[in-house]
Order: structure tokens, then C-alpha cells, then sequence
């Protein structure tokens, strides 16, 4: 264990708190929620940061911290779902679209090959983070500047989407070509 795993570690932690926020109705719960959301995210930024520049790249890490992202972020969308800030169609699309990466990741892994982040991802993640953190504190504290985040949900599943293209078409031929040897 080093500090990005443990950053990733309360990331994870940070989750339960963020579902019961988001999903108990008292006044400021909003507001609550998106810091909540808004420290996880950041765990998430310092995590690889710290990883990266101190050499920390560990095992554990690399499983620790996109399990963490994707469980921030599938919670995050199903509230919201419930609070009906977001449609369940789209929730399902970007969910199915982490979970579907997963594990193509892992099938491609298990034959050697290597899938790093790409731009689309990072963007995908970068964009996820800033409208959900957008959506998770709502009209009320919005205004009429929510409906950018409405808006901003259809970036999001659109970068889902092409980013998941783009991975099944540069890397299935490879993973896909290793299946059969």
C-alpha cells in the first residue's frame, strides 16, 4: 500500500457517504453531495498524479483505481436517475460502456496486450466528472445554468460511446488475432 492506493482507497470509501447524501432529503443535501463528489473526483486526479511522478505504479493500484472510478461514477448515475436528473437510458449506455471496456481490458490483458488510457477516455472521464458534479448539485443551486449540465450529459455519452468504438476498433483486431493463437 502506498498514498495513491489508499487516495483510491477513499475514493471507494467516499461512496456510501455520497449515496446517502445524495438520496436523503434535507436542506443543503445537494450541496453536501457535490463536495463529497468533488473530493473523490480530486482523489482520482491526485492518485495517478502521485502514481506517475513518484514512480508509485503498483499492481494493486492499476485494479484499485479504475475500480474506483467506475464506482463512483455508476453511483453517482443512479442516483441521479432516481432524483430524475438523468435518464435511465443514458445511465444504462454509459454504465454498460465502463463495464463492457472493463472487461475487454481484462480479456485483452490476459493475452499480453496493453490498453492504456486514450485521449477519448481521459476527455470521456474529465467531462463525466465535471457534469455529474454539475448535475449532483441541481437545479436549485444551478439556475437556469443547470441546463448546461443537461447539455453537458450528452457530451459525456457521446465521448462514452466514441471512446469505446475507438478502443474495440484499435485493439480488438490485436486482442482478437492473440485469442486465436
Amino acid at each position: 500500500m502506498n498514498v495513491p492506493n489508499y487516495l483510491s482507497l477513499a475514493r471507494i470509501l467516499a461512496i456510501p457517504a455520497l449515496v446517502a447524501v445524495m438520496l436523503t432529503n434535507f436542506k443543503g443535501h445537494d450541496l453536501v453531495a457535490v463536495i463529497i463528489f468533488t473530493f473523490a473526483s480530486l482523489t482520482d486526479w491526485l492518485d495517478g498524479w502521485l502514481a506517475r511522478r513518484k514512480e508509485l505504479v503498483t499492481v494493486l493500484g492499476q485494479l484499485l483505481d479504475p475500480t474506483a472510478d467506475k464506482l463512483l461514477i455508476a453511483s453517482a448515475l443512479i442516483c441521479l436517475v432516481g432524483l430524475g436528473r438523468v435518464p435511465a437510458w443514458a445511465a444504462i449506455v454509459i454504465i454498460g460502456r465502463e463495464i463492457a471496456v472493463s472487461g475487454f481490458r481484462a480479456m485483452a490483458s490476459s493475452k499480453g496486450v496493453n490498453i492504456p488510457a486514450s485521449a477519448f477516455g481521459k476527455a470521456k472521464m474529465g467531462s463525466e466528472s465535471w457534469v455529474i458534479g454539475a448535475l449532483v448539485l441541481g437545479p436549485i443551486y444551478l439556475g437556469k445554468f443547470y441546463i448546461a449540465a443537461k447539455v453537458g450529459l450528452w457530451l459525456v455519452f457521446v465521448l462514452a460511446v466514441a471512446s469505446a468504438v475507438e478502443y474495440f476498433v484499435r485493439y480488438g483486431p490485436r486482442v482478437i488475432s492473440q485469442q486465436a493463437e
